[in-house]
């Protein structure tokens, strides 16, 4: 995948330096179409709606630390949404006060569009989000940007559910908060602990092709925006957080728990009718596994014994009801052959997270010739069983019938995983690289 190059704005403000400052004419570095030092490094978005109390002690606070204790180069901006408030006047304010801050004004509510909208049109090279109450303490700043700014990873987001996360609110907040990331383990299998802390970042090389794809405009989007780059095979790098609950949130936990689920549902459906193009960003911008390490063997084979103990039920089904009628090998043949196609397409979507209908007759034509195998295996053990005892029960039968299907179902897996849905190595012009920003970080702060 070519580098993603960022513009600059048309109204570009001065940008925030971090410690030390640099003098002099600014330096020209690859990767970057611009002089570094006109470019933030950071652009640090807090949205707002109706905060006109909160948001300047708030800037005062970032703008210290952001100066004082990191090094990089940085953008504020406050991404104002429809505040009915002097929220605006008082960003306005506090921005022609200290530098480096910028206010962008909405027409629309909504947190998740003013994200999207603040991050698309940065040209910084890490994008960074904070809730404006600050509860998140921002010694975690430094350590949830750090590995962005390297290339390590592509996304961080802060934690307040690990154990070494320090967090002070009330229960009902504590058991909303564990309830929901329990929700998303086990509808839309994310492996990451929280989901839902105001304190994210994200390459602006990654969000370029992600958000674009990201549909909700509300509280959301967080959740979205983190499975969608999960699916992709991004690095998500998790900050544990000291946190203290704002009492005075305004958030809407029954409107955002009704969100929440309907966001849920539909990414469901956009994964199970393949509308996410999921494989295609994989390939483009997902971390490919390293050469000799299988990726995800063990949750695969997970998928795979539920998928398969579904189809032996079904096979067995079918085997008993078709067995009085068509004798024991023509009914064997029979389940197997309804049973295998559905198989291959299960263990397709299911087991190896193949969406949409490209390579699928090619998968089918492979699954097919495993289906033979699988055949042999189990119609050869039924007739080794009849030469030896001819009078074999129908119990004898469907018990040989469940070992060689168990071995069937090994050797299907391994087909599967190294022939049938192995992944196509990702050409050259496909291999992702790391940020843009990253490497021209790391030159000028030798620089300087």
């Amino acid at each position: 995948m070519p580098p993603l190059q960022h513009g600059v704005h048309e109204r570009a403000l001065p940008t925030g330096r971090g410690r030390p400052s640099p003098d002099g004419p600014g330096l020209d570095v690859p990767g970057l179409d611009v002089p570094v030092l006109d470019v933030p490094v950071l652009d640090v978005v807090v949205p707002v709606h109706d905060e006109e109390v909160d948001l300047e002690p708030c800037l005062r606070r970032l703008h210290a630390h952001l100066t004082d204790a990191l090094p990089y180069p940085f953008r504020i901006t406050v991404a104002e949404n429809a505040s009915t408030d002097a929220t605006l006047e008082v960003a306005h304010r506090v921005a022609a006060e200290l530098p480096g801050i910028e206010v962008l004004a909405l027409p629309e509510p909504g947190r998740g569009r003013a994200l999207r909208t603040a991050w698309l049109r940065s040209d910084a090279a890490v994008l960074v989000y904070t809730d404006v109450d600050l509860s998140t303490d921002l010694a975690a700043l430094l350590p949830l940007v750090a590995p962005l700014v390297s290339g390590h990873s592509d996304l961080a987001i802060g934690t307040r559910l690990c154990r070494s996360s320090r967090v002070v609110r009330g229960l009902k907040r504590e058991v909303i908060s564990r309830g929901y990331n329990l929700l998303l383990r086990g509808t839309l299998r994310t492996s990451l602990s929280d989901a839902q802390c105001g304190f994210k970042a994200i390459r602006a090389d990654v969000a370029a092709r992600l958000l674009p794809l990201v549909e909700d405009t509300g509280w959301f989007f967080d959740t979205e925006l983190l499975v969608l780059a999960e699916r992709t095979g991004l690095r998500i790098h998790e900050v544990p957080v000291d946190w203290v609950d704002d009492p005075d949130s305004r958030v809407d936990i029954v409107a955002t728990a009704k969100g929440d689920l309907a966001g849920i549902a539909r990414m469901l459906r956009a994964f199970a009718t393949g509308r996410l193009p999921v494989a295609e960003l994989r390939a483009q911008i997902g971390r490919q596994p390293l050469p000799g390490v299988p990726p995800g063997m063990v949750a695969q084979l997970l998928r795979f014994a539920v998928v398969g103990v579904l189809s032996t039920l079904a096979y067995l089904l079918v085997f008993v009801l078709l067995h009085g009628a068509t004798g024991a090998q023509a009914a064997n043949l029979t389940a197997l052959l309804l049973t295998a196609v559905a198989n291959t397409a299960a263990n397709r979507r299911i087991t190896f997270g193949i969406r949409g209908s490209g390579g699928a007759a090619v998968h089918h034509a492979q699954g097919l010739v495993v289906f033979g195998l699988g055949l042999a295996l189990t119609g050869g053990s039924l007739a080794v069983l009849h030469a030896v005892a001819p009078a074999a029960s129908r119990t004898a039968e469907v018990l040989l019938l469940v070992a060689a299907n168990a071995a069937a179902t090994l050797l299907r897996f391994v087909l599967f995983r190294g022939w049938v849905f192995r992944p196509r190595p990702a050409s050259p012009a496909d291999t992702p690289t790391p940020a843009d920003g990253a490497s021209a970080v790391l030159e000028m702060e030798t620089v300087r």
